[in-house]
């Protein structure tokens, strides 16, 4: 066996024992809110969870005490392919889970995938991280590759609207090392987590004014970060450089 194909059987154990725990312990966790559908009721629109929260959430109802495991995977497919948008899963989350369990379940699986697309990166290389990347965006983040700071990647976690699951693809191909990588990109998506979390978690509870506000202001922090996003990065980079 090859070095690299022994890398990825090692990892491919270590991500099945921690999917075979996720199941375990999701029995314990609280039910999830059934304000759509009652447990059991069939769902027959899988694909409609793609594109709804609301849809994305009453699948996650009917799956009973496995639910909270299911969603962590989604979390973590969400990060690896992309097949939805991050904030459909985050906001599904805090409507499902509440806040406490919606912040820990999405914090879990963001966790997981960022580290599984990292570990993919780095074992397998450039060609395969091109399957996911177009090759322009890794050429404008070809910099990180070569000589990466923590702290210039922790504010690209940080900001609102970057493509943080790409950003896991890079930097499995610097010289980064996985503790660090781990540290700067699990506290550097709080925040935004949080927020996620928390719209969901109060149209749950009904607080729709407080969903308003906290709309209303991820809203404007996406605006001005949009609006002075070409800044930062040449801030960024120049910082990186020097």
């Amino acid at each position: 066996m090859t070095s690299q194909r022994r890398r990825l059987a090692i990892r491919g154990i270590i991500f099945v024992v921690l999917v075979a725990l996720l199941f375990f312990f999701s029995r314990y966790i609280p039910r999830p809110f059934s304000a759509f559908a009652p447990p059991g009721e069939d769902f027959d629109d899988f694909e409609g969870i793609y594109s709804s929260s609301d849809k994305l959430s009453k699948f996650l109802q009917n799956l009973g005490p496995y639910s909270p495991a299911v969603f962590v995977l989604l979390q973590v497919l969400q990060v690896i392919a992309a097949p939805f948008p991050g904030e459909l899963t985050g906001v599904a989350g805090g409507y499902v889970y509440g806040e406490t369990f919606g912040f820990l379940l999405s914090t879990v699986g963001l966790s997981l995938g960022s580290w599984v697309a990292f570990e993919l990166a780095s074992i397998l290389g450039r060609p395969f991280v091109e399957r996911f990347i177009k090759r322009e965006v890794l050429e404008k983040f070809n910099f990180l590759t070569t000589k990466t700071g923590a702290l210039i990647c922790f504010v690209l976690f940080l900001f609102p609207g970057f493509p943080k699951d790409y950003l896991c693809y890079v930097l499995g191909l610097s010289r980064m090392k996985l503790r660090t990588f781990l540290l700067v990109s699990i506290v550097g998506r709080l925040p935004g987590t949080y927020l996620l979390t928390m719209q969901g978690a109060t149209i749950r509870n009904e607080e729709y004014h407080t969903f308003l506000i906290i709309l209303l202001a991820s809203i404007c922090i996406v605006i001005v970060a949009y609006y002075y996003r070409n800044q930062l990065f040449d801030w960024l980079k120049h910082r990186h450089n020097q």
